[in-house]
């Protein structure tokens, strides 16, 4: 990222590079003639080019939600920072911000307010480095059946990268909460463009707030986080879903009370029972704010409809995370489920990392539904059929790769 000043214009002019585009003042838009076709109805989407970003697949523009090509995850256990997917909720993003002026607040509930700079963060504090998934909510929304209002995302709404940056923890420490401290609320420089639209403000009990693995990070992949993906400083939290995962944080305050802002309060809630599921059109019921991923695993390699050669072996591999406790195995069937071998795991980079994963097969000629499973280290695995709710978060269910043996 630069070290200097961005202005709008110089930012709208490098999203009119090559295929690129980004929704300008005037509305005028620039089409790639690339598409990716999704696998679910109505899947069909435009590939386009952001400032930092390769060709990526359009959700939608104001404000932008870019998925990652499904690909990407076959490159690599770490998502390229030009490749990893963006989320935003609020329409009015940052376009220019200062390096050299930007200051953390960190206020309310504590003893000594902060007020610091980009370069105070980098250089007063010990940086701590995790390796985490950043998962939207809604990934494989577009899956879900019945269909659900929401992005139609198909499984690009993740990615897994090394964040670096400064503990929570240091900085509550510094500032001192006071006795009654509840929880703390994030708040970045994305704003609502109505003045109806509730600002994007997240919170965290003040336990988890200060658990020691929750960091403010100004690195992503060993550069400077990309502008795109929260420059120059972002909320990770690790083992929670990206809503969670505030971008371009300039403010902490320290509550005295629960948070009940409308994005804890309101959104991002699921049912409150085990599966965070119901009966398609069943009434909601108790509802619970989202909190930790629960456990997938993708095949990423061989791709959907890929053809191989009929009895010759050939790799098969992929990803696997949760929300923390650690991919224990993954289980691999090329018959549709009816049975299953254990894959070997790749290097473990952290619980909170996705772990690799991969096995050869050799197959007789025909159609094969390949499908994975994998079983974190309490015992937790995927579903078989999909669970269901109104939102469609949460999508965990073993998923199918078609191929064919020629």
């Amino acid at each position: 990222m630069p070290q200097a000043t961005t202005s709008r214009r110089a930012f709208l002019k490098g999203a009119s590079v090559g295929v690129a585009t980004l929704a300008s003042a005037d509305g005028r838009r620039a089409f790639s003639a690339e598409s990716a076709r999704l696998g679910f109805a109505n899947g069909e989407r435009p590939l386009v080019r952001y400032p930092g970003k390769r060709a990526l697949i359009e959700q939608t523009v104001r404000p932008p939600q870019l998925e990652t090509p499904f690909s990407v995850y076959d490159e690599g256990v770490l998502t390229p920072n030009d490749a990893f997917f963006v989320r935003y909720h609020l329409a009015d993003i940052p376009l220019s911000i200062d390096p050299q002026a930007f200051r953390l607040e960190v206020r309310g509930h504590v003893e000594t307010p902060l007020s610091l700079s980009l370069a105070e963060l980098k250089s007063d504090f010990e940086p701590v480095e995790i390796v985490a998934v950043n998962q939207c909510s809604g990934n494989s929304r577009g899956f879900v059946e019945p269909r659900v209002g929401g992005g139609q995302f198909g499984h690009g709404a993740m990615g897994n990268a090394r964040w670096r940056g400064v503990a929570l923890k240091t900085l509550l420490e510094k500032a001192g909460a006071k006795a009654g401290a509840q929880s703390v609320a994030f708040n970045g420089l994305d704003s609502p463009v109505a003045p109806e639209t509730p600002d994007f403000v997240k919170a965290l009990d003040i336990g988890h707030a200060g658990d020691g693995e929750v960091m403010l990070a100004y690195a992503m992949n060993g550069e400077d986080l990309p502008w795109l993906n929260g420059y120059p400083l972002r909320l990770v939290v690790p083992g929670r879903y990206g809503t969670y995962w505030v971008k371009h944080l300039n403010d902490i305050e320290v509550l005295d009370r629960r948070f009940e802002g409308f994005w804890v309060a309101t959104a991002y809630r699921i049912p409150d029972n085990d599966c965070a599921c119901l009966a398609p059109g069943a009434p909601k019921g108790a509802m619970r704010p989202i909190e930790r991923l629960n456990i997938r695993s993708f095949i990423t390699r061989p791709a959907e409809d890929a053809k191989v050669a009929a009895h010759v072996a050939f790799e098969v591999k992929g990803v696997a995370f949760d929300g923390g406790h650690g991919i224990e195995a993954v289980l691999v069937s090329a018959d549709d489920g009816a049975s299953w071998t254990a894959a070997r795991l790749g290097d473990d980079l952290g619980r909170y990392s996705f772990r690799e994963w991969r096995t050869e097969l050799s197959l007789p000629p025909g159609a094969h539904h390949l499908k994975s499973r994998a079983v974190n280290r309490i015992g937790h695995s995927q579903p078989l059929a999909p669970l269901w709710n109104h939102a469609g978060y949460m999508r965990n269910v073993v998923e199918t790769v078609r191929i064919e043996a020629v």
